[in-house]
């Protein structure tokens, strides 16, 4: 599963590029945004819906396969990829941000983290041997690193604490993926301190790991502050290796991340405000729940030729949702994954062109940061 990856384009103003990256299942071009696939499905999508979506690479999440149904069961339907029927590249997180978020009475030590299910309570023991026997059993294309996402706010001291831990399992993990085929990423911490984010970029990338992500990020601080974080990151990063912006994604935050030098992001967003009732637009979030809608015979949204937005109203999709029918959350979410990653085609576009100044400045400006409210 060798990795390789290869810069295409450079944008002459910004940090921006334009990149390929190459995968014994399949390449896909870069900035990419990866749909998240947790319980090794992109809640209500089939592969197949992915694919005509323009999807070529997916996310899932090791802790909650790890709970359920476990890795063994996984590896016995002949790895995550046969499991749910996905031929394309896959990359699987370590668990260790869900085992800080999810789980209660965490207690950490040097050797991992002992915690209990958010879902029966039971007790587990992971460590970064753990995470990464359970990942090789998945089957995953990349995978993640076990690290220690320090909360925020979180002080300087326990920041550099998390960091130092991360990098040591850093290198726990690589020992442990030392004889397997499958790509390791490393992950830089440090909190919202710009001198703890440059030490470790430089201590990470001493570990030659073929891909590097960016971690505890849009975990509660303000945009402005995660966008001076990344400047301080990505120039200690190598440029002949991905960058990956873990957990981020509106689309400003993605427009912000790949001017910054991002290759690749992931977010939950698109699904969960889909199943919520709201839809993302080329003028911002749409509740399409909204009474305003139940006459509206439009589509959902004018400037999208995605399968839904060709066939479908606003107000069929009011209604469906409204009478919490499962083809309206299937429609919503069938559209939010097609705006995401038409978004990156053309930002990818626009970064061949030398055009990514206009395409974004021209973006931001129609699109409102608040639900449109109708």
């Amino acid at each position: 599963m060798t990795l390789k990856f290869e810069v295409l384009d450079q944008s002459r103003n910004s940090a921006a590029r334009r990149g390929r990256i190459t995968l014994d299942r399949g390449q896909f071009e870069t900035p990419v945004f990866m749909p998240v696939g947790t319980q090794a499905t992109v809640k209500t999508m089939t592969p197949e819906e992915l694919k005509a979506c323009g999807a070529g690479i997916i996310l899932a999440n090791t802790y909650h396969l790890y709970l359920r149904p476990g890795e063994d069961l996984i590896a016995r339907a002949g790895g995550i990829h046969h499991f749910m029927n996905w031929d394309r590249p896959l990359l699987t997180d370590s668990g260790g941000f869900q085992v800080f978020s999810l789980a209660d009475l965490n207690e950490i030590s040097e050797e991992g983290v002992r915690f209990q299910s958010h879902l029966d309570g039971s007790r587990h023991f992971i460590t970064p041997e753990k995470s990464m026997q359970i990942q090789k059993k998945l089957g995953s294309d990349i995978v993640m690193a076990f690290d220690e996402c320090a909360p925020y706010p979180a002080d300087k001291e326990y920041a550099k604490e998390a960091l130092d831990r991360t990098l040591h399992w850093a290198h726990r993990c690589q020992q442990e993926m030392e004889n397997s085929p499958q790509n390791l990423f490393g992950i830089v911490q440090g909190g919202t301190f710009a001198d703890l984010r440059r030490l470790s970029a430089r201590e990470t990338v001493k570990f030659d790991f073929p891909g590097y992500a960016i971690g505890g990020l849009s975990v509660g601080e303000k945009n402005e502050l995660m966008y001076e974080m990344l400047e301080v990151t990505v120039p200690e990063l190598p440029r002949d290796k991905p960058r990956y912006l873990m957990g981020v994604g509106t689309p400003q935050d993605l427009i912000a991340g790949v001017r910054r030098g991002i290759d690749m992001f992931d977010c939950v967003m698109p699904t969960r405000i889909a199943r919520h009732g709201s839809i993302y637009t080329r003028e911002g979030r749409l509740t399409i729940r909204n009474a305003s809608y139940r006459e509206d015979f439009s589509p959902p949204d004018p400037d999208c030729s995605c399968y839904v937005c060709r066939n479908y109203s606003r107000a069929y999709l009011r209604h469906l949702l409204k009478r919490r029918e499962i083809l309206g959350i299937r429609l919503t979410t069938y559209h939010n994954i097609y705006f995401f990653l038409r978004l990156m085609t053309n930002l990818r576009r626009a970064i061949a062109r030398q055009e990514l100044d206009s395409f974004a400045d021209e973006f931001l400006e129609r699109y409102r940061d608040d639900a449109v409210a109708g």
